[in-house]
């Protein structure tokens, strides 16, 4: 660092100002490695970390009791953004394992390939064709592996899921994030089967496996032994004896490895001298006992090994015994992507033990939570898709005890959904002033820090600033006007330096603009239920999108920032007609007009039909929970004239209906049979429904 670098750098302390971001590299100079994957847009770890907005999480609907200590979490939102938060409570000692380590235990995460490789999913169609690549796909997961990283107990481990074309570079940014001695394993799971990806022509080889990169957080890490059964050759190659009663044995050596050199006995048994592992007196009773097998006179006695006391083989690194989900398959849940859950036991059960935290960045179709629920472990899952939400939550609250959602019906421990950086305001001005307090001040990153100046009471301190929390319940009535600002400035000018911000509901204030300059000081009014001022931050705001076409559920999504919910508005009808070309009556909902509303880099901006992401039907609402029966994609609709069809007999009492848009808006609606003009009562379904407390 020369002399006049130096010298610009205290000049700009002095002046109260921010650091420009590019001086950063000059004044922290990345570390140097032996070797490292480089690419254009790589920022430091400790940039990532410092730059990623947490936002608060908003509890939404908590399923289950909640008189525990800790509940289960799923949550809507930028995963990136939610993790920041999740660190904080890993600070502050709110995640911890059964044996009191802080952190997660186990983070399985199965992100977006980013290889416009096309899969099947439901209906045949595509499952995903990724849209970031290459460099852009590459700190898109880092980024996102930092922050996991750091949620990690220090005897955690992370599973990764890739395909063959990202892996190696993925590989890299690990082995650069936890190091190359961290690195245990390279599964390959065999997910499909030998006819399903041949190459047209000879263009490629069959593409059968997935690779699922294993590292740990440190040496501590312990890892549990799973058995696998053993093959139906080996069985008949070893375990070719059987009792009279139809156990099968296999006959294993009684010889003692070493001889004298390792202390073992020396002696004659049954006509036959050697040195033994055991010693006399137990030959003698393992021959009582009948477990000792002479094949013939002079023949070394051999133990028998029963099949029912072998766990098993311990577990490889190729796995080939465990299928991709079939059509009919109990725990299909018709979402793209979607990983059985004979593939989570495996992990869970290696990885962590019960009562352990269990993370899944990626939810999706909420695989890792559902097993981990069943294993007895505690979970968390995040994804930015209210596809992924509803059926995670559909999935949770009618889970059957068994691997592969077989067996009895069971009750999850409970769980709240929570929003993240997507809120509902008319829900936060129900809160207490404390916790209105306390959302306000993380909305905006602001640390909680109460002090005073010129006898004024301040609430935090966002970037050194001085930040007021205006307490609105107090003061009922009280409006924020200018002449409020001069009244602040005149008490507090001379203590401050040149920024200060006042937070507040967005009704309270008089004026329109961001900020009032007076003398030197900008005042800035930090509006909720929306207020972004984007010289505050490093990157524009950007909202959640959600696909508006089954190919594009698992897009990755880069969301910045946080926005309030505005309900998209709905023209539609309802009725039963038959479908051309059909000879039974069906419902038809059709969509007449549709308009969403949202806040896009500051402004307000108003959208028609092409943003409607999809519409959701419960078919048989209880009134308590949305339980997902039927999707449909607004590009199917569009297909369609805007309609979609479905059929009476499955219509209970009333049915829910819920259009989101493709900023995860969401508009709720009821359907009666009456308003149908279905008159015959349907049988109420059996199929169990947890109970939310909204």
């Amino acid at each position: 660092m020369n002399e006049e670098f130096k010298k610009m750098v205290i000049d700009a302390l002095r002046r109260g100002e921010d650091l420009p971001r590019e001086w950063a590299r000059e004044l922290f100079p990345p570390e140097k490695r032996e070797y490292e994957l480089v690419y254009y847009g790589k920022d430091r770890e400790e940039d990532i970390i410092a730059d990623t907005m947490a936002v608060p999480l908003q509890p939404v609907s908590t399923f289950g009791k909640n008189g525990e200590t800790w509940h289960n979490m799923l949550i809507f939102g930028d995963n990136l953004q939610a993790m920041k938060t999740l660190l904080f409570m890993k600070d502050k000692g709110q995640l911890v394992n059964a044996d009191g380590t802080p952190g997660i235990r186990l983070i399985y995460i199965d992100p977006p390939f980013a290889t416009k490789q096309e899969f099947r999913g439901s209906k045949d169609q595509k499952a995903y064709q990724d849209k970031i690549a290459g460099a852009m796909f590459v700190e898109f997961l880092r980024k996102r592996l930092v922050l996991l990283k750091e949620l990690l107990s220090d005897d955690g481990s992370i599973f990764v899921h890739m395909d063959m074309r990202k892996q190696h570079y993925v590989k890299l940014v690990l082995d650069e994030l936890f190091g190359e001695n961290s690195f245990i394993n390279e599964i390959i799971w065999k997910r499909t089967f030998s006819h399903g990806d041949m190459g047209q022509g000879a263009e490629h080889l069959g593409r059968l496996h997935d690779v699922i990169l294993f590292y740990r957080k440190s040496a501590s890490t312990k890892l549990n032994t799973v058995y696998t059964p053993y093959s139906e050759k080996y069985l008949q190659d070893f375990y070719k004896y059987s009792d009279p009663d139809g156990r099968r044995y296999r006959l294993v050596s009684l010889l003692g490895p070493g001889g004298a050199s390792k202390g073992n006995p020396h002696y004659e048994f049954m006509g036959v001298t050697r040195y033994w592992v055991h010693s006399k007196e137990k030959m003698e009773d393992l021959r009582k006992k009948r477990l000792i097998v002479q094949t013939k006179p002079g023949a070394v006695p051999q133990k028998k090994r029963y099949l029912n006391e072998a766990p098993g083989v311990p577990l490889q690194d190729i796995w080939t015994d465990i299928s991709p989900i079939q059509g009919g398959a109990l725990e299909k849940f018709d979402y793209p992507t979607q990983k059985p859950e004979h593939l989570l036991e495996r992990i869970i059960l290696t990885g962590s033990n019960e009562d352990d935290l269990v993370f899944d960045a990626f939810a999706g179709s909420g695989t890792t939570l559902a097993v981990a629920e069943k294993l007895g472990r505690r979970w968390i899952g995040i994804d930015c898709g209210k596809l992924a939400i509803y059926t995670v939550q559909k999935r949770m609250l009618n889970l059957k005890t068994g691997i592969g959602n077989k067996g009895k019906p069971i009750n999850p421990k409970p769980f709240t959904l929570y929003n993240a950086g997507l809120y509902d305001f008319s829900k936060l001005k129900q809160l207490p002033w404390a916790d209105w307090r306390f959302f306000a001040l993380q909305l905006f990153g602001c640390k909680d820090e109460p002090h005073a100046i010129g006898g004024l009471a301040l609430d935090g301190k966002i970037k050194g600033a001085s930040v007021l929390v205006f307490n609105h319940v107090a003061q009922p009535g009280r409006r924020i006007d200018e002449e409020t600002i001069r009244d602040i400035h005149s008490a507090i000018v001379k203590k401050i330096g040149r920024k200060f911000f006042i937070i507040a509901p967005r009704g309270v204030f008089d004026f329109q603009q961001d900020y009032i300059d007076l003398d030197s000081v900008r005042y800035y009014a930090l509006r909720i239920p929306y207020s972004v001022i984007n010289e505050l931050h490093h990157r524009d705001f950007s909202a959640l999108q959600q696909p508006n076409d089954e190919t594009a559920v698992n897009e990755t999504v880069d969301a910045v920032g946080f926005d309030f919910i505005q309900p998209p508005r709905i023209e539609w009808t309802v009725s039963v007609k038959k479908r051309k070309g059909q000879l039974f009556d069906e419902a038809c909902l059709k969509i007449k007009q549709f308009e969403s509303r949202a806040r896009l880099r500051g402004e307000d901006t108003r959208g028609g039909l092409e943003t409607l992401s999809m519409l959701m039907l419960d078919l048989d609402y209880d009134g308590k929970v949305f339980d997902l029966d039927a999707v449909y994609y607004a590009h199917q609709l569009e297909a369609d004239e805007w309609q979609a069809w479905f059929p009476t007999e499955n219509v209970g009492e009333n049915i829910m209906v819920v259009f989101i848009d493709i900023y995860g808006n969401e508009a709720r609606d009821l359907i009666s049979r009456k308003k149908l003009g279905i008159h015959a009562p349907k049988k109420k379904s059996s199929k169990p429904k947890g109970k939310a407390r909204q």
